[in-house]
């Protein structure tokens, strides 16, 4: 059988087990059979790809050294000698501003690390580094701490302080200088770019308003220094992946798959840094106790147990999701009653793990585990960079007007609809309402910091159904998200908000009741996808 054919059969199987298991109550519109059998074809080339890539590494590389960290580090090594010797991807960078000479009294090379909070496997940071060895200057850090972020508490701050705490110690190592400047970037890189002759920033990107807002800022005040952005998050950079606001995964995933074979490759090593100038050795430790007492943050939000922060954590994360979950990922995956996600989402949120490194490693399981590894790349590769699409050409992106014409035109229709109930933003953050497995989910999110994905769809549509309006339901939403969730303040989560009540990347649906054609979804469909009875156990008080 053609693979062709064999993808055919296979969706129009798991069409037929959708219409038996299909009921009444939700009447969903299903996708025309042939788009949907592209879309099957369009992922499974795309994972096919990103598993025949070569690497440089094979499958003995990666798991027969333990642990996994120490096999990544042997790997890098075999790459090359370091980032010199490198054919660095120059269509990762972008000039921020119209200067390109390094000044000749320069005295150091800055990485401004921002959204990516790692020295290893950081395409900013190795290019911050090749500019410091080509020069033959001293390779220093910045991280610009902001006392207060929109509405993040005391728990998502320490799991980023701790990881800031690790790359301090990382940098010592390789005899790199690490500074945490407290407040906003634009009033103190001026004096420290002047008082430390800095020869180029190097920043990483963020597609969300306030971290393009800070760069702007900064490259408004600094006007005699090149300052560059590298992409260091996505696979592919983001501007090279499209140009364009993208409807949909099935509109990226092509674009995706064209790239693979410039941009998905091995990281070489960041090595012990050979300049050094001779105040380098006057730089006090941070004290990180000062730095936590100096926040201004909401501190009754306390840390979770389950999530040790940092790369170390994101890795060792990582290997437990490789040995322990990932053989039962694809079967289970929309349960949240069994332990099978892989719960990366926090350190790729922070930049203290790269996704591409986990690809690389989950892709070699491909020949083992191929729906596991498939279902993973469609989701921390197109899902994940088709997020930093939509809110890099998006500036609504968090807002009704950042919807499709369909979807505001039918939420504008029935946004007068009855409402059965009305729940406040208190009702909602403390889980009073009538629906045992939505306070199930809302009760998991304050404990741990998560919430199950499927369950995610589920909760933010509800808030829909029970608030006034849509703009008071994503506003609710996004607060509920960004203040309680490790990975919240993120363009996943923003788009994961968006799909639920604006239909962002979806289609219209059967039109009802306050909903319009937006995707619908109720008590009755989650019975028969799990357990719901055993979830709300697990969480039925806080």
């Amino acid at each position: 059988m053609s693979k062709r054919k064999e993808t055919m059969s296979k969706v129009r199987k798991k069409r037929e087990k959708k219409t038996n298991e299909s009921d009444n109550n939700t009447n969903e519109k299903e996708d025309d059979i042939e788009e949907e059998e592209d879309e099957e074809e369009q992922k499974n080339n795309l994972a096919q790809k990103i598993s025949n890539t070569k690497t440089n590494t094979n499958l003995i590389d990666y798991f027969t050294i333990k642990p996994l960290q120490l096999a990544i580090d042997h790997i890098r090594k075999n790459i090359c000698l370091n980032i010199l010797d490198f054919n660095f991807n120059k269509n990762r960078i972008r000039p921020i501003n119209n200067i390109n000479i390094i000044p000749q009294d320069s005295q150091i090379i800055l990485y401004w690390m921002s959204r990516d909070q790692r020295i290893q496997d950081n395409w900013a940071m190795l290019y911050a580094q090749r500019l410091a060895l080509k020069q033959q200057l001293p390779l220093h850090i910045v991280f610009c701490l902001v006392p207060t972020f929109l509405v993040a508490p005391i728990r998502a701050y320490r799991f980023m302080l701790k990881g800031l705490h690790e790359i301090e110690k990382e940098c010592q190592q390789l005899n790199i200088i690490f500074h945490l400047l407290i407040g906003q970037a634009e009033n103190i890189l001026p004096k420290f770019i002047e008082n430390y002759k800095v020869g180029t920033i190097i920043t990483d990107f963020s597609p969300l308003r306030i971290s393009r807002q800070w760069l702007e800022n900064v490259a408004k005040k600094i006007t005699t220094i090149p300052i560059v952005q590298v992409d260091a998050h996505n696979v592919v950079p983001c501007w090279h992946a499209s140009t364009k606001l993208e409807y949909g995964a099935r509109t990226i995933r092509n674009k995706l798959h064209k790239h693979m074979n410039e941009f998905f490759t091995e990281y070489p090593p960041i090595i012990k840094h050979p300049y050094t100038s001779s105040n380098d050795y006057q730089i006090k430790s941070i004290d990180w106790q000062a730095v936590d007492d100096s926040l201004q943050v909401d501190r009754t939000i306390k840390e979770v147990s389950w999530a040790i922060p940092g790369y170390t954590g994101g890795i060792n994360q990582l290997e437990t999701f490789i040995n322990e979950r990932v053989m039962n990922f694809a079967l289970r995956r929309n349960d949240p009653n069994k332990d099978v996600l892989s719960n990366l989402s926090p350190w790729f949120h922070y930049g203290q793990i790269s996704p591409q490194r986990a690809l690389l490693i989950i892709a070699k399981l491909r020949p083992k585990f191929k729906d596991a590894c498939d279902s993973f790349i469609e989701e921390a590769f197109v899902r994940r960079e088709l997020s930093d699409n939509y809110c890099f050409y998006q500036e609504n992106y968090d807002t009704i007007n950042g919807a499709w014409e369909w979807a505001k035109k039918t939420l504008n229709d029935h946004r007068n609809d009855k409402r059965t109930h009305i729940y406040s933003r208190d009702d909602l953050e403390y889980a009073r309402t009538y629906d045992k497995l939505w306070n199930a989910s809302q009760i998991q999110m304050i404990k741990e910091g998560k919430m199950h994905g499927f369950l995610r769809m589920y909760w933010a549509k509800k808030i829909l159904e029970w608030t006034k309006t849509p703009e008071e339901a994503l506003d609710i939403a996004i607060y509920l998200n960004d203040k309680y969730n490790l990975d919240g303040r993120d363009p996943n989560g923003y788009v994961g908000i968006m799909w639920s009540i604006c239909g962002i990347h979806d289609q219209g649906w059967k039109e009802r009741p306050i909903f319009g054609k937006i995707r619908y979804m109720n008590y009755e469909g989650c019975k028969r996808k799990f357990d719901v009875k055993q979830y709300e156990n697990k969480y039925a008080s806080l």
